[in-house]
């Protein structure tokens, strides 16, 4: 106990990283579990659990500040608190996730600006470009492989689409994976839509996406208009998409 005693600092340092990871999970967690409106108070959410990635942090400061009082820091102290400063770092990850989902939400939820256009190349090596889409209702999926609601939503898009193209209605669906991966993807959950890659001119508007999956609705003069949040019903997406369809006939 007494030689433990003497490594605090650096016991302490040496967990911290791991700590502030756990606490990060714990906490986010309990939060979104209690949370009433998980839409409304992402921000407080991620703030609370961010500050809790400092505890460890903290503590080790505070044994370093109690041993220094008694004699110089040793050696293994000195590295101890290193460590934990360096665990800090971490709260970088969930910082970083904040900007890039303001940034999303913000640019959902645009209406009437002008959507930027892309001209990139489909799976199968077709070139895709908005600017041709122009006096269509034009749905953009953002989408991954590992993403679970993405799954579940890619068959709802693809009767969706196949039931309103007709009408003047297409839905693009992209991804920053491999070619590889998303044919892959698509033996096991198919859909007639195209899907894009970014091997082109993809603007950040489509690629800073926090939370997946994301829609970008645009109407039939080109123009963005805001989408429905992943939180809410497909029937929200279907109404947005029969509202956009119905102006401009």
């Amino acid at each position: 106990m007494v030689k433990l005693s003497k490594h605090r600092v650096l016991i302490s340092g040496v967990v911290s990283p791991l700590a502030a990871i756990f606490l990060y999970a714990v906490v986010s967690q309990a939060l979104l579990r209690a949370s009433a409106d998980p839409e409304k108070n992402w921000l407080s959410r991620l703030a609370i659990a961010t500050l809790a990635m400092t505890v460890p942090f903290v503590c080790t400061l505070v044994l370093a500040i109690k041993d220094r009082r008694r004699q110089a820091l040793s050696l293994a102290g000195k590295i101890g608190l290193t460590l934990a400063t360096l665990s800090l770092g971490l709260a970088w990850s969930p910082v970083s996730d904040g900007i890039t989902r303001s940034k999303q939400s913000r640019n959902q939820a645009m209406q009437d600006v002008a959507a930027p256009l892309f001209e990139t190349l489909d799976l199968f090596g077709n070139s895709q470009r908005l600017r041709d889409q122009r006096g269509k209702v034009v749905l953009v999926n953002i989408w991954a492989t590992w993403c679970g609601p993405c799954r579940n939503e890619m068959p709802k898009l693809d009767r969706l689409y196949r039931e309103r193209k007709d009408q003047g209605f297409i839905v693009f669906g992209l991804s920053d994976e491999d070619v590889d991966v998303q044919q892959k993807y698509l033996k096991e959950v198919p859909v007639s839509y195209p899907l894009l890659t970014l091997r082109g001119q993809v603007p950040n508007i489509y690629r800073d996406i926090a939370r997946y999956p994301a829609i970008f609705l645009i109407d039939r003069q080109g123009r963005l208009q805001p989408a429905p949040s992943p939180e809410q019903p497909f029937e929200k997406v279907e109404a947005a998409v029969d509202g956009l369809l119905k102006q401009g006939l």
